[in-house]
């Protein structure tokens, strides 16, 4: 932590910035950008600032309880690290460094398929540090059946705690400032989970995202609901499904057994116009109410940012590229401190908002801004 000291971030916008001085122009726009005009992405931070807080006063609020459980699992603060795709672009311990953080904090971790670090590797961090917060494996469907069975063989056997679909992914958003910098992995960097499988890598091709390559040569388009019953027969784990933005898919989720439902439009990473997760979340959490927990991915930046999420039905939120931004800064320390800047940041708010338990916070705390032309 001393190199995060020296620096002195104060908040995770000033780790966005500190982190575009320690990453590669191709690293930087891999992790920061979005799709198309990257609404969707500036979207999902705007949707925030149209809900404000209606504080309670007179409230004993001095003891706060900011722990909660998530599919039974404990967590000290309602945070998950989001599933984040090569990490080693930003640190050398990329993963690894980020389930240490994740595990000290008390924070859950959903490991990416596409990960720069192996599924084995990363769940050796949770028993080696003999902390119990859960690691969730995330899935990308492969059309390769037998190789996506092998991932969640192996991720059970490892001991993570859920698995979770990524289902906003038939193919890849269109993500121009890969396109433009042919993005590809540097030499020596591989997919971890694939190292025994030969031409499973992301490619340089000239004029095109290598990973918009892969996307599409790999992961099976065509699946549907149809095909959650097997990927439920793979593995006694909770199913987790990342990227429903509508009522509908989230009641059928549950009618086909789903425990838990992440709110998320890819970052803004995939189809650009899309809704902003938090402006998705008040219909996903009416049309499941108590039949699942829902969660929220996308936007993420401030400690009132959770307050808000919380109030309109979240059980918890991911957060993606902030985590990024400290493991590029400084390495576990840096992942650390991020992870601190948000909590302390929602136990004020929570403080300020008469809330001494997550139990206390509802939809009466938010006021919604009327945006009409003129």
């Amino acid at each position: 932590m001393e190199e995060v000291k020296s620096l002195k971030p104060l908040n995770l916008f000033e780790y966005e910035q500190l982190a575009t001085e320690c990453l590669s122009q191709m690293a930087l726009d891999y992790y920061a950008s979005g799709a198309w005009d990257e609404i969707t992405l500036r979207d999902n931070r705007t949707a925030f600032q149209r809900f404000k807080l209606r504080p309670r006063v007179l409230v004993d609020v001095n003891k706060r309880n900011l722990a909660t459980e998530v599919l039974g699992q404990p967590l000290q603060i309602p945070l998950l690290i989001a599933p984040m795709a090569f990490q080693c672009l930003a640190n050398p311990q990329g993963e690894v460094a980020t389930a240490r953080a994740a595990a000290s904090a008390g924070v859950g971790m959903v490991l990416s398929t596409l990960s720069t670090k192996s599924i084995e590797e990363v769940a050796a961090i949770r028993h080696d540090t003999n902390l119990h917060t859960p690691q969730w494996f995330q899935l990308y469907i492969h059309k390769d059946r037998g190789l996506t069975r092998g991932l969640v063989e192996r991720a059970y056997t490892a001991g993570y705690k859920a698995l979770c679909i990524t289902v906003d992914t038939p193919i890849l958003g269109r993500r121009e400032r890969d396109k433009r910098n042919e993005f590809a992995l540097p030499t020596g960097m591989e997919l971890a989970n694939f190292t025994k499988l030969s031409g499973l890598n992301i490619p340089h091709q000239e004029g095109e995202s290598g990973l918009f390559t892969y996307v599409a040569q790999q992961l099976n388009p065509a699946v549907t609901w149809d095909d959650l019953e097997w990927f439920q027969s793979l593995c006694p784990l909770p199913l987790v499904l990342k990227g429903i933005l509508r009522g509908d898919d989230a009641a059928r989720a549950v009618e086909c057994g789903v425990r838990a439902i992440i709110v998320s439009n890819h970052g803004g990473r995939q189809l650009d116009g899309a809704i902003a997760s938090l402006d998705a979340l008040a219909e996903v959490v009416d049309a499941v109410g108590d039949r699942a927990e829902i969660l929220l991915d996308g936007g993420i930046r401030r400690g009132t940012d959770i307050l808000k999420a919380l109030a309109l039905g979240a059980k918890a939120v991911l957060v993606g590229r902030p985590v990024l931004w400290g493991l590029a800064v400084a390495g576990e320390g840096g992942v650390g401190h991020v992870i601190n800047i948000l909590r302390d940041e929602l136990d004020v708010a929570m403080a300020l908002s008469g809330c001494a338990s997550l139990e206390k916070i509802d939809s009466s705390l938010l006021f919604r801004e009327n945006h009409r032309s003129a």
